[in-house]
């Protein structure tokens, strides 16, 4: 956010756009006022704002064209988040649990959390402990069921402690709310980490103590951000992203016609929506190119009768029929524009 602050406030063009001239330089912007302003912006303005400038860039940049053709393609914003594993995010979710129960405590005159740096401490330890437990390379398999036995006590004795804790902070609340009724929201928060914990305990029991595979489903990868996904999109070197996978689609002018979050969607899912979405705001789009993964039958039937032209490469082999289609100029030449969509969707994860 600093350089966010010192690009209001330094930043020539930024600030002429504010209607400050290159001699106006009294009016500072402070953190502050960037916080209120900004939340302000509501997705529905944002969407606004983007139409009428994207009109606007169409006034000044088409050249007797009228129809618009897209390039639909998605992407990763990657989040601020330590790679997940069921240990750390018991952790983090204890961390949080015990540190403002302990100050909730403090600012009550109660005793109950003094010692709670320590209890974190000691956690933190048997985290650790558990942790290097499943780094030992035994070689003989004598070795490796001992191992595995001592494994399998660390992370008991770590999800037991971490239980402990769990079972003092709800007493703990019981007795606060009876001394401050109004700290609702505080008690939320709070309640918040400790639904966390209890999950991850119940993970680390079936995957390390019942020998269980957790379904991806049931995972979370970050309390802090629990929209971060675990995203495979085949990239070279990069085997997984954490984030949340947004959808663009891009006009021939380089203008972004519609965008769609896609928190536990994927490509395919969202076609045909993105395209109806951007029809209703710009009527004139009548192309559209894709990645083979936004492919499926239904949506090769739908965004025909909403398009004049798809270029929606089927995946797997294809009959000569789909062949023929696949191999005319028109299709060949759309999928060599698509490529064009990367340049957005590179700026836009700069910007991110």
């Amino acid at each position: 956010m600093t350089s966010r602050n010192e690009m209001v406030n330094q930043h020539k063009i930024l600030r002429a756009m504010l209607g400050h001239s290159l001699y106006d330089e009294d009016k500072k912007y402070a953190y502050q006022t960037l916080v209120d302003n900004v939340s302000l912006l509501t997705p529905e303005l944002l969407d606004k704002l983007n139409q009428f400038i994207v009109e606007g860039g169409h006034v000044l940049v088409k050249k007797g064209e009228s129809a618009l053709r897209g390039r639909c393609g998605s992407f990763v914003v990657e989040t601020y988040v330590h790679f997940p594993t069921d240990l750390n995010l018991l952790g983090d979710a204890m961390c949080q649990a015990i540190t403002l129960t302990a100050r909730w405590c403090e600012s009550q005159q109660l005793s109950n959390w003094r010692q709670y740096r320590y209890n974190l401490h000691r956690l933190k330890r048997l985290m650790h402990h558990a942790q290097n437990k499943k780094r030992s390379k035994a070689k003989t398999e004598a070795h490796r069921n001992k191992i595995h036995a001592q494994m399998i006590q660390a992370h008991q004795v770590y999800i037991d402690q971490a239980q402990r804790h769990l079972d003092k902070i709800q007493t703990t609340l019981t007795r606060l709310l009876a001394t401050a009724p109004g700290e609702q929201l505080q008690q939320l928060e709070i309640e918040g980490y400790l639904q966390h914990a209890q999950r991850q305990i119940d993970q680390i029991e079936r995957r390390v103590i019942k020998g269980e595979t957790i379904p991806h489903a049931e995972k979370v990868f970050s309390i802090f951000e629990p929209h971060t996904g675990w995203i495979s999109k085949g990239k070279a070197g990069v085997p997984v992203e954490l984030g949340v996978k947004v959808c663009i689609l891009e006009d021939q002018y380089q203008f972004i016609l519609h965008h769609h979050v896609m928190e536990k969607q994927t490509d395919d899912q969202i076609a045909v929506t993105t395209i109806t979405e951007a029809k209703k705001r710009f009527s004139t789009l009548n192309a559209c190119s894709f990645d083979k993964g936004f492919h499926s039958p239904a949506n090769q039937a739908e965004l025909t009768l909403q398009l004049e032209q798809v270029t929606l490469p089927k995946k797997g082999s294809l009959s000569k029929k789909r062949q023929a289609v696949e191999q005319t100029e028109a299709f060949v030449q759309a999928r060599r524009a698509h490529s064009a969509v990367e340049s957005a969707i590179n700026a836009r994860e700069v910007m991110a």
